[in-house]
């Protein structure tokens, strides 16, 4: 048997002489590596064990297979009918077409597909208006994952069908009362993790984050928001160590060391984006912001999410995306 083409996105493996195997790492459910062999279960029930001895290309095979765990996982949850009872903070309430919110988060999800997530829909929640932003249920590291306490009542009952699913790729943390936090403050670059203080997140929740985080080798800070719901309305990663800032909802010297491209001056929603990997997601709606990132390199996706945006939601709200399987050992912090 030999096993060839293999990149971080994928791999062939010739069976016999007669059949061939193909796949994706996003498809791979789960990789078992020991010195003899290489196990590998499809997400679709398939397995197929590759006993080193036995390939011609051992060395490439043993190269290759932490594609797996560079893959991307998506979690996303369809729209809920009763979006337009969503909570709403700092935007006036308009009319929401419930069936053009739906075909545009159907574009989002078939968008993430596109840049390599196995997608993974969460079980409908269509009496929660704002299920659709699973993004606020939770926070994903490499080490551990985080579910919250979303700052609005109505909210906390979303977090209970994405607990489960987190468990089956991260040990994990609740945030109890009287902390609040929602996913959409906290944003991650690197081992710094900002959090905003703003209606929906507070200290005390902080507190919690920094006490399950900090063992991991992470630096908690918080940052003052204004003007916005999240922090992640004003501030969000659009490449490494680089940030897409509203200056005028977060102070950029929050983000000291990091470099920040601000967006234009008429599109202060523009902040919001979603990277996907070597991409970044990114809405129709603000050209002139979407012309400062690709002068800076940043490669764009557009996508159209206006009735959404109508419900204060963005890109990176409609989803929880990370790493399959950390490269980095799985042994949990202290609870």
């Amino acid at each position: 048997m030999r096993c060839r083409e293999l990149d971080p996105r994928g791999f062939l493996l010739r069976t016999t002489m007669f059949r061939t195997v193909r796949g994706r790492w996003r498809d791979v459910d789960k990789v078992s590596d020991t010195p003899q062999a290489i196990d590998v279960a499809l997400a679709g029930g398939a397995r197929h064990r590759l006993n080193l001895a036995d390939l011609e290309n051992a060395e490439e095979v043993c190269a290759a297979s932490p594609g797996y765990r560079r893959s991307l996982v998506a979690l996303v949850r369809e729209v809920s009918p009763r979006l337009a009872a969503c909570e709403l903070t700092h935007i006036a309430r308009q009319s929401i077409d419930y069936e053009r919110a739906y075909f545009q988060h159907a574009a989002y999800v078939d968008l993430l597909a596109c840049l390599g997530c196995a997608v993974r829909p969460l079980r409908p929640a269509p009496d929660l208006p704002d299920s659709v932003f699973v993004e606020d249920t939770a926070v994903v590291l490499d080490e551990l994952a985080i579910v919250t306490r979303p700052g609005a009542v109505s909210r906390r009952a979303e977090t209970t069908t994405v607990d489960p699913v987190l468990r089956e790729y991260r040990p994990v943390r609740v945030v109890t009362a009287p902390g609040t936090l929602d996913g959409g403050d906290v944003l991650v670059a690197g081992k710094r993790i900002f959090i905003g203080l703003s209606s929906r997140s507070n200290q005390a929740a902080v507190e919690q984050v920094r006490c399950w985080v900090e063992p991991a080798g992470y630096q908690v800070h918080t940052v003052a928001v204004a003007g916005c719901l999240h922090l992640k309305s004003a501030a969000t990663e659009v490449g490494d160590r680089l940030l897409l800032v509203n200056p005028a909802w977060v102070d950029p010297a929050a983000f000291a060391g990091l470099g920040v491209i601000e967006v234009d001056p008429d599109e202060p929603q523009a902040a919001n984006a979603l990277r996907v990997g070597d991409a970044v997601i990114f809405p129709t709606a603000f050209s002139a912001t979407r012309r400062r990132l690709e002068t800076a390199g940043v490669v764009i996706h557009g996508i159209d999410l206006s009735e959404l945006a109508k419900a204060e939601g963005a890109v990176t709200c409609c989803s929880l995306v990370f790493l399959k399987a950390s490269a980095a050992t799985r042994t949990p912090p202290p609870a």
